[in-house]
């Protein structure tokens, strides 16, 4: 059976709620991640529930079941079924050390929809700042013995349309995003040091921005060539309108796009530091939906209204988001247009 529950924010819980709570069974992960699972045992996930979904309301599915399996399951759960050339953009993570989705949990879904995992090269100095170096550092992690593997910038950049220009006047991609049809932003839901924490909006900003684009997201719209980041506001909104420039290029007649989020690994740190704090939150499950901003607004609620027990402690992550202002991504890609805060969870487990 499907149990349809109403959104929520974080601000105002509803009066019933469910309680789920599974062991996390995946036998796949290396030894650091099963450290990092605080022994595998998934969080307390507390989903409030009403009588009735609201109709105006996108849906966000949800399984506690981290897995090959789960991650096929979600995905098949949206209905819709990838087609054409398929890009599935991910992190490669900065070291082995780093919480990234490995190549054992994604693969079953990658090679379902013959899907090439897709990546832009970063705009700091690390493992993955060159195209060389960034291929090296995927052939460490594995990827490449999963699926073929394209950094998109590496044969240069071209500029999508923003529909925001407040901050930033185009959103600088790497060029062979113009290859693909159809895009899974498969993003691990995460802390992080600049944004406050890391889903598939900004999967979807910096992630799919080439070297040069990122630095003018993070600046705001004032560099392509240096690190500027004293306008926090600004680095959040600039990310919001370079989401929704690559959610409106996917929306174009021929192409789609959807939205999954790994809430796993769950480090305040994000998967570009090669030697990130251990989680302090266990495991939630997986989150999907077609609609960015309600996902990942989904994703922080089950974040901002857990309840703490030893050992599965949200306060960290909580910490890391607030001092960022992190939340202001979601309110704002709602403000432009990008989706909505409101949504229905849809709990797959069990069907």
């Amino acid at each position: 059976m499907i149990i349809k529950l109403k959104a929520f924010t974080a601000l105002a819980i509803l009066p019933i709620l469910l309680t789920l709570s599974v062991l996390f069974t995946a036998s796949t992960c290396n030894e650091q991640q099963k450290a990092a699972r605080n022994d595998n045992e998934t969080s307390q996930v507390v989903v409030p529930s009403t009588q009735e979904p609201n109709p105006d309301a996108p849906n966000v599915y949800f399984t506690s079941n981290i897995s090959p399996e789960g991650l096929v399951k979600i995905y098949e759960s949206l209905g819709v079924p990838a087609s054409g050339r398929v890009a599935v953009k991910i992190s490669t993570g900065e070291s082995s050390k780093s919480n990234h989705l490995r190549p054992e949990l994604i693969k079953n879904l990658v090679q379902t929809v013959n899907g090439t995992l897709v990546e832009c090269n970063t705009a700091y100095g690390g493992s993955r700042s060159t195209t060389a170096n960034h291929l090296k550092a995927i052939e460490e992690r594995g990827y490449d013995k999963i699926a073929t593997v394209d950094i998109m910038d590496s044969e240069g950049t071209m500029d999508i349309p923003v529909a925001d220009t407040k901050w930033i006047k185009y959103d600088r991609v790497g060029s062979h995003l113009q290859n693909y049809d159809f895009m899974i932003n498969l993003a691990h839901f995460k802390g992080h040091a600049m944004g406050g924490f890391g889903g598939v909006l900004k999967n979807q900003s910096i992630g799919v921005a080439s070297s040069a684009g990122k630095l003018y997201i993070h600046s705001a719209g004032r560099s392509t060539t240096r690190w500027i980041d004293d306008n926090q506001d600004g680095f959040l909104e600039s990310m919001a309108a370079a989401a929704q420039a690559v959610h409106n290029y996917f929306k174009q007649e021929g192409k789609d796009i959807i939205y999954i989020n790994v809430m796993n690994n769950m480090s305040v740190d994000c998967d570009c530091d090669g030697n990130p704090a251990s989680p302090k939150l266990k495991d939630i499950g997986i989150l999907a939906s077609t609609d960015p901003v309600a996902l990942d607004q989904a994703c922080l609620d089950l974040v901002f209204n857990h309840t703490d027990a030893s050992g599965d402690d949200a306060k960290p992550l909580q910490e890391r988001i607030n001092r960022q202002h992190g939340t202001h991504i979601t309110e704002y890609a709602e403000k432009i247009g990008l989706g909505t805060k409101k949504y229905n969870i849809v709990n797959i487990d069990g069907n």
